[in-house]
């Protein structure tokens, strides 16, 4: 028996909240972590309202969403104060899903709306980017950057007050890289000083630290959650149950964003540096570690890796060995945070796959675990083994034979380049300062070691190669 698409004609007796919060991004992990905690809020009668949504790219998730009236399921699985939850719930918090690329009109329409006072993104590392080539006129600016920067102009044309804008994307300083790329267009675009004074007067720019892991669509049990649901869900988000979020603003929006007094795990504080020095190396930095050489041997997801002699250990040593004495934070607050990450790995519950972990792979590796091999090659005088094997396996993994890559054109393109000349692709690629900030040649013996682990790659393969070094 077929089961109904969910829908509202299915449920029509689930609530409609008003839209307060523009959200750029509509996939998983925004609808899994955001949206999600916008529903306990509502359930609890602290918040009552909903976000609309922005796709950031021309193809996305919008039409999906329409089929099911921005309804979706939230499956939480895994182990949470060592109880088993195996939760699902209806998200309602989603109004609508605006393609900008299809309907400008709408998007620029939301800077009418006063009852939006939120606005948050998660575009990927890559997507809080300046574009020099992004105009005022376009409809739409490709750039998120350059499109929140026409939305906050038509705010300021109609003499409206200022949002709380608060990017979700893992980025140092998110919110601050933010702000510094939409004044350069407001400068670029000469759109006056009394619009620079309204953004900064006017808007509160956050920092903030997203944690939770979220492998996205259940496709091995869709089937069987199907039966079991009484509906038909092309669009329901695995989730783990932990959820952890820093928000660097001022305390007010404790009060006028209630997260926390829903009982959530969130954190609104001045100085969010040590939570985020902590994520992103400990959980984030093993996560891109092990993705390429895990790919490369053939595991498809973060519990195999888990579940393996070889990976498991390379995992545990990463973290003590390598990326722990590289963090200025209490060492036993350190460890007990490497524990619970290793404990989250190995959740039974969820299919989190090394493909949907390996999108934009650059720009993590230079986010998440660059300065640490930077900062243990400075203090001790030599490479950090297992971080550096991973950087070769990732540059291996670009040369697009063995492993498919997710990443933007330029950059496929500049491997493709490289690749095209494998006797210097260690040089050309390290001291490409495009993909890396600055020219990764100048390390002392990373080219060498790099060529190294690239012949052993080649030649033996990942699991070979990191058998050596554990």
């Amino acid at each position: 028996m077929t089961q109904p698409q969910l829908s509202r004609t299915t449920y029509p007796d689930l609530p409609v909240y008003p839209e307060k919060m523009i959200q750029f991004g509509e996939g998983n992990f925004m609808r899994a972590f955001v949206d999600w905690q916008l529903q306990q809020m509502n359930k609890q009668g602290l918040f009552q309202g909903s976000a609309v949504l922005v796709q950031p790219i021309e193809q996305g998730l919008g039409d999906m969403l329409a089929k099911q009236d921005y309804l979706y399921t939230v499956l939480l699985n895994g182990i949470m104060q060592q109880q088993t939850v195996n939760d699902h719930e209806i998200i309602t918090s989603v109004s609508r899903v605006i393609n900008p690329y299809s309907d400008y009109e709408s998007y620029l329409a939301l800077a009418e709306n006063d009852e939006l006072e939120f606005i948050t993104s998660n575009t990927t590392e890559a997507g809080i980017a300046y574009r020099p080539e992004d105009r005022l006129a376009d409809a739409p600016p490709k750039s998120f950057p350059g499109k929140l920067t026409a939305l906050l102009h038509k705010r300021f044309e109609l003499g409206k007050k200022g949002y709380t804008i608060i990017p979700c994307e893992l980025i140092d300083r998110n919110g601050e890289k933010l702000k510094e790329i939409v004044l350069q267009y407001a400068n670029d675009w000469q759109l006056g000083e009394a619009f620079i004074q309204w953004l900064e007067q006017e808007n509160t720019f956050c920092c903030s630290l997203v944690d939770r892991i979220v492998p996205g669509y259940p496709r091995d049990k869709a089937q069987a959650l199907a039966e079991e649901l009484g509906y038909q869900d092309h669009l329901m988000v695995t989730a783990e149950p932990f959820l952890f979020w820093v928000i660097e603003g001022p305390a007010s929006l404790s009060e006028r964003l209630p997260l926390a007094k829903a009982g959530l795990n969130v954190v609104v504080t001045d100085d969010m540096t040590p939570y985020r020095e902590r994520k992103v190396h400990l959980l984030n930095g093993p996560h891109t570690a092990m993705v390429p050489l895990a790919l490369l041997a053939g595991l498809e997801t973060v519990e195999d890796v888990m579940n393996d002699a070889a990976y498991s250990v390379f995992v545990k040593r990463l973290i003590e060995d390598e990326l722990i004495p590289m963090l200025d934070l209490p060492k036993d607050e350190l460890q007990s945070y490497a524990e619970a990450v290793q404990e989250r790995f190995k959740n039974p519950f969820i299919r989190h796959e090394l493909t949907s972990i390996s999108l934009n792979s650059i720009s993590k590796f230079k986010t998440r675990l660059l300065p640490v091999l930077l900062r243990y090659q400075r203090e001790k005088g030599e490479l950090p083994k297992l971080t550096t094997l991973a950087f070769a396996a990732l540059l291996f993994s670009y040369r697009g034979d063995k492993i498919e890559r997710q990443d933007g054109a330029e950059v496929i393109a500049v491997f493709d380049q490289a690749w095209s000349r494998p006797e210097s692709v260690a040089v050309t690629i390290l001291q490409d300062e495009s993909l890396w900030g600055e020219d990764l040649t100048k390390v002392p013996n990373l080219v060498q070691a790099i060529e190294g682990y690239l012949q052993q790659l080649e030649s033996s393969g990942s699991r070979a190669a990191l058998q050596q070094l554990i």
